[in-house]
């Protein structure tokens, strides 16, 4: 492992750490849930997993095929957990069943492109290829 994998795991750890420290101080202390704190924290999340799965983020970007697999699978999966979360998260917010019930738009219209998105990217891409 390399020096500089080795850094970026330890700030980003370290960073991930000190954000879900502070989040649960103002929520506890407060009773607020401090959204600045899940999204920068979300961020060193991603920056974590990163360092743990490619290394050095500054290394020479040659991908293998093995890399393009592993990026293409976990962009689906990614995509379709995303997708499943959104619709769980609107069903547990709105508590309808009736779609005309529900009363946050912007939540709903996300689950409903969420549901487009992929296909419409793919024949969009695969326009490209044929």
């Amino acid at each position: 492992m390399g020096k500089m994998k080795k850094f970026s795991i330890v700030v980003s750890a370290l960073l991930l750490t000190v954000l879900i420290c502070f989040g649960l101080y103002k929520w506890l202390s407060e009773g607020i849930v401090d959204l600045n704190a899940i999204f920068t924290g979300s961020l060193a999340l991603a920056f974590l997993f990163n360092a743990l799965t490619w290394g050095d983020v500054n290394a020479d970007k040659s991908t293998d095929e093995l890399d393009m697999h592993i990026k293409t699978q976990s962009a689906k999966i990614g995509y379709f957990t995303l997708m499943v979360l959104s619709i769980v998260i609107l069903i547990m917010t709105e508590g309808v069943g009736n779609l005309n019930e529900i009363k946050n738009i912007p939540l709903a219209l996300v689950v409903f492109f969420s549901l487009a998105i992929l296909p419409i990217t793919e024949f969009f891409y695969s326009k490209k290829y044929r």
